[in-house]
């Protein structure tokens, strides 16, 4: 039992197993605000554009009430809530390519025959298209 007991401590005290508890917690927080937004500030707003609150339609067939309002609202609240997500998204994203340094240009891994014109590989001596001898300062060249 102690084995399994210090097998468990080690698999909790990982990092990816923190990070994804940390991740979990922080979106829970995340969701309540975006929940809030879209129910406090967003929802109204829509209900006094259309002056109508979707919740409360239903459709009675033989006293049988089906609230198809809840599910429009349902499909509204969702389409706001990955709407203002992917706001967030962008704009978080946005912000963190500020901090980015730009990346170095690649060194080329590639050279053209003076001869023939084909593409090689820089570090070739022979052209393997026209068979010809690169000159003296294109080998040394690739050497620097």
């Amino acid at each position: 039992m102690k084995k399994f007991l210090k097998e468990f401590k080690e698999f909790a005290m990982r990092g990816n197993v923190l990070d994804m508890a940390v991740g979990v917690v922080i979106g829970a927080a995340f969701k309540a605000i975006i929940d809030s937004v879209v129910n406090d500030l967003i929802s109204p707003l829509i209900g006094l554009i259309f002056q109508s609150d979707f919740s409360d339609l239903v459709l009675t067939i033989n006293d049988v009430s089906i609230g198809y309002g809840a599910f429009i609202t349902a499909v509204i609240n969702f389409i706001i809530v990955a709407f203002v997500l992917f706001v967030i998204v962008k704009a978080a994203n946005k912000a963190s390519s500020f901090r980015k340094k730009p990346e170095a240009p690649k060194a080329p891994t590639t050279k053209k025959c003076p001869y023939c014109l084909s593409e090689i590989a820089i570090e070739a001596t022979r052209c393997p298209h026209c068979t010809s001898e690169l000159p003296e300062e294109a080998k040394e060249e690739v050497k620097a």
